[in-house]
């Protein structure tokens, strides 16, 4: 086969002039095809109909729906943190991912030691807060969301009492839960907020039999971090409200859901996996919140009244556009909830300060059982 090839080719040269042969040789080779960059994605939970992993998932939609035949993407969904996790996200830097999405709290360590492996592969620790030359960090200033939603609340509480189920202690559940509060006092200075701790990120059921011994002990709204939609279910089951997180959940409870504070990924991804194409990635750190497009409130249930609902709006727009910082006190200071003073008359926290945050506000009752 070679040798008829090669005879095919000498015969088309007979039939060329020299002129046409050099034009023909040096004519410019035609580019080279660039192969689509290989994102890959680790999510804590699976894929529901809402919620955290859900957000994340549409955030990996975009970059098809943005790069489309430029990238090409996996996904590993319902892997657990640890080693678990560890092992997923080397499978995929073993098999020429070039940039890898670890969104979750739990997963910033087993990024940083496959990382250390595979130097020439990007990673993007989402939640995390520890670089590398090879790591970068972003997470979104979801304690303005909380605020706005918090606001709501305060204006649709009857009992002056809030719940909030929560995954750990960690500095930005601590800053939604303060911001949440700070919100509903600066409408309904009455307004208390219970606090149950589930040490676990994802499990439904213990979401579901949190929000509903909430409910049992007088609380009306109900706020949550978790990974799931079983809060706001349960306070469609018990004809309470609650605050969508994560997405609009409307189509789980659409009598309970006041509003969702909602984290939009999918611009910033898709600026990730280019600049990987590009050749410029770098590490670093992003913070973005409502002025960035990463957080905004949205969603507004049908038993939210207009004026309910333009007020927070406002408040979203004081928050863009740098009038209104939910950890800013007025004329008197913002104390703890021992009565320590957390935040001096006519200051404001700083980035790293919120960072930190290691409290809870005035106004968060002891943790509930």
């Amino acid at each position: 086969m070679y040798k008829n090839l090669a005879a095919a080719l000498a015969a088309a040269c007979l039939f060329l002039s020299p002129a046409a042969f050099a034009q023909q040789s040096a004519a410019p080779a035609a580019p080279a095809k660039v192969p689509p960059v290989k994102a890959g994605f680790v999510y804590v939970s699976p894929i529901t109909e809402a919620g955290w992993t859900r957000q994340h998932e549409e955030g990996r939609r975009a970059v098809e729906k943005a790069l489309g035949p430029q990238v090409r993407t996996t996904f590993v969904e319902n892997v657990a943190e640890g080693a678990d996790a560890e092992r997923v996200i080397r499978d995929l830097a073993a098999t020429g991912h070039q940039i890898i999405f670890t969104p979750s709290f739990g997963y910033m360590e087993p990024t940083l030691r496959v990382a250390r492996d595979f130097p020439d592969v990007k990673f993007e620790s989402i939640t995390g807060y520890k670089t590398a030359p090879n790591v970068a960090t972003a997470n979104a200033r979801y304690y303005e969301g909380r605020y706005l939603a918090g606001v709501a609340a305060g204006r649709m509480t009857r009992s002056h009492v809030a719940g909030f189920v929560a995954g750990f202690p960690i500095p930005e559940v601590l800053q939604g839960i303060n911001a949440f509060t700070l919100g509903m006092r600066s409408v309904d200075p009455k307004a208390t907020v219970k606090v149950v701790w589930l040490d676990v990120w994802f499990d439904p059921p213990k979401e579901r039999d949190a929000a509903m011994a909430l409910f049992n002990e007088g609380v009306d709204v109900v706020a949550f971090h978790t990974g799931s939609t079983a809060v706001i279910a349960a306070a469609q089951e018990r004809g309470r409200l609650a605050i969508g997180y994560h997405s609009d959940m409307r189509g789980v409870g659409p009598d309970a859901q006041i509003l969702a504070v909602t984290h939009q990924w999918g611009a910033y991804y898709t600026e990730r996996v280019r600049a990987v194409r590009d050749g410029r990635w770098t590490s670093g750190n992003v913070w973005g919140g409502v002025r960035e497009g990463m957080v905004r409130v949205e969603g507004f249930g049908s038993r939210v009244p207009p004026a309910v609902q333009k007020e927070v709006l406002a408040r979203q727009d004081d928050i863009a556009r740098g009038r209104l910082h939910p950890f800013a006190a007025g004329a008197v200071p913002v104390r703890d909830n021992t009565g320590r003073e957390v935040i001096a008359p006519g200051r404001t926290l700083t980035d790293g300060q919120i960072l930190r945050m290691d409290w809870l506000v005035d106004g968060v009752q002891r943790q509930a059982r």
